[in-house]
């Protein structure tokens, strides 16, 4: 049984770089072919697929956060990590990874606990 945690700092100022991390246990992130996916909820707005690691490496973003957003890999550590750029108050959200079999946020069978994160001076 896969399981997913995520982690980072629950408060970033306006304008800084949001950094967070995924740690995988259960399976290895490099198993054919899942997709390890960020996917965000803002308060009182529905789910947003903002982009995901494939298991060969290869990175995917939504159009609407591409110039914004990385997402990269440690594959010793069995983790992934989003970094958001230049956050607003808008990127306030709980954020979530996830074992997904297709892109988009679609087919997600095992999800993080969410954590949330405040942009906030």
């Amino acid at each position: 049984q896969v399981q997913l945690q995520e982690s980072g700092p629950g408060l970033v100022k306006p304008s800084q770089t949001l950094s967070l991390t995924c740690t995988v246990s259960g399976g290895s992130i490099t198993t054919n072919y899942y997709y390890w996916s960020w996917i965000r909820r803002p308060p009182g707005k529905g789910l947003e697929w903002m982009g995901a690691i494939a298991y060969s490496g290869s990175t995917y973003y939504s159009p609407s956060l591409k110039s914004r957003t990385s997402i990269s890999r440690d594959t010793s550590k069995n983790h992934f990590t989003l970094q958001l750029r230049s956050v607003t108050p808008e990127d306030t959200a709980v954020y979530y990874c996830a074992k997904c079999l297709r892109l988009a946020g679609n087919d997600c069978g095992s999800w993080g606990q969410g954590t949330q994160v405040t942009v906030s001076s």
